[in-house]
């Protein structure tokens, strides 16, 4: 069960971060943008879950590697919201 819905949020993120170089404006690149980060967030649950649990193999180095990634998507959504409220404002 674990190990299921950590595969599915995990291929999630690069496939919504995948989605969104082709988005069709600003705004829809954005959104993708947003479910990468909500998937990114699913999937440091179910890593915390996998660390509790005795009968889950866990790497410490999955945890640093997603937390690297949450950091490159949250500076892409920042720049990027604020290109685009400048782009609106202006």
């Amino acid at each position: 069960m674990i190990a299921n819905q950590l595969l599915k949020s995990g291929t999630s993120i690069g496939a919504n971060i995948h989605e969104a170089q082709n988005a069709e404006s600003k705004a829809d690149f954005i959104h993708k943008m947003k479910i990468a980060a909500k998937e990114l967030e699913e999937t440091k649950y179910w890593l915390i879950l996998c660390e509790k649990a005795a009968s889950y193999p866990f790497k410490p180095n999955l945890k640093s590697k997603i937390n690297e990634l949450g950091l490159i998507i949250y500076k892409i959504l920042s720049s990027s919201k604020a290109k685009y409220l400048f782009t609106l404002l202006h």
